[in-house]
């Protein structure tokens, strides 16, 4: 890898507390049964459908939010075998989510070291902290918005070009391995993100300027 100017962060799961976590507790919340969900999670990602699964319109916005709802409870199974609400599906399962404020921090201090940040999300049709997200980052591209979807080309050098950066000069964060080799297949470097302190360690060894994070996580 080499140094950067700019660096394209993911979303939930990057800036938030792991969406694992918030998937599990609305799965014990509502008493789904996890195999019934993960089943078609898998399913609904694949890359191999051609019209493209309920998880991929949605995500491009062809897919309202309650059709959506009505789909993936359809699939759903719950553990004493009553009928999944669909009714407010997704604002359950994104209620556990929470923002990383040493992440937002990572980002606030890229960009006073003189770097582009900017933000690179595939919706689910969940609300984002506006402007908070409107204030740090520039460019802000969410999938929804723009009709495009990770790990597409496309969606990648849309916010490359938005930011005015040769691609090999971008770092893109990701939690989603899928998402972190789509953006190398254009060009771009790309992280796959685990926590805090090993990204920061990271990011540091490409952006010289960055300044030490003050409990002392340095690269």
């Amino acid at each position: 890898m080499q140094t950067i100017d700019a660096v394209l962060f993911d979303y939930g799961g990057v800036l938030t507390s792991p969406v694992k976590h918030s998937i599990a507790a609305w799965l014990a919340a509502d008493a789904i049964e996890p195999e019934s969900f993960s089943r078609t999670l898998r399913a609904w990602l694949s890359r191999d459908v051609a019209d493209g699964t309920p998880v991929h319109r949605l995500e491009t916005g062809e897919l309202t939010i309650p059709d959506f709802e009505a789909l993936l409870a359809a699939e759903l199974r719950t553990v004493d075998g009553r009928a999944v609400t669909p009714d407010g599906m997704l604002r359950r399962l994104f209620a556990g989510m929470r923002a990383d404020s040493a992440m937002f921090e990572l980002a606030e201090d890229l960009r006073e070291a003189g770097l582009a940040v900017g933000l690179l999300s595939n919706s689910w049709g969940n609300t984002y902290p506006r402007a908070q997200i409107d204030e740090l980052f520039d460019p802000v591209v969410i999938s929804g918005e723009v009709g495009l979807r990770k790990p597409h080309a496309a969606i990648y050098e849309l916010a490359v070009d938005k930011l005015g950066v040769p691609a090999d000069r971008v770092l893109f964060i990701d939690d989603a391995e899928p998402n972190v080799l789509g953006a190398r297949a254009v060009g771009l470097q790309a992280l796959l993100h685990l926590d805090h302190p090993s990204t920061r360690a990271a990011v540091a060894e490409l952006a010289p300027h960055l300044k030490p994070h003050p409990t002392g996580v340095t690269a």
